[in-house]
């Protein structure tokens, strides 16, 4: 496992052995990084959230944060993210809300571009 000094791991996070945590990441609480994520730099790993095996998100994406929905009231929901994935600078993922199960899920061998959205309870 490789964390840069910069970075931030939160105790409650839970990282393969070959994961790599580039430069001013931060990894919160309740994530799992699975085996051959690497997070580039500057990347939020927010919480509740599990990454796929191999995935690698660029610069500047917000990962597993609060849902964007006025009838959130801080409930437990997650993120789901499968295997494979290239997710580019600027990309936002939510996770869900109770009204949606509770959850966000996004599958595997995707590439999400520069700026994309993936907002709350989206399967």
């Amino acid at each position: 496992m490789a964390i840069h000094p910069t970075a931030s791991v939160d105790a409650k996070a839970q990282l393969a052995a070959d994961v790599e945590v580039g430069p001013w990441c931060t990894v919160g609480p309740g994530v799992t990084l699975s085996e051959g994520v690497r997070l580039v730099s500057h990347v939020v790993v927010q919480q509740d959230t599990t990454v796929g095996a191999r995935t690698v998100i660029h610069p500047f994406a917000v990962i597993g944060g609060d849902p964007q929905h006025n009838g959130y009231k801080g409930e437990p929901v997650t993120l789901e993210i499968g295997s494979d994935n290239a997710i580019r600078e600027h990309c936002t993922f939510n996770r869900g809300t109770p009204q949606g199960a509770g959850v966000t899920r996004v599958g595997s061998h995707s590439l999400f571009m520069s700026g994309a959205h993936v907002g709350h309870d989206a399967v």
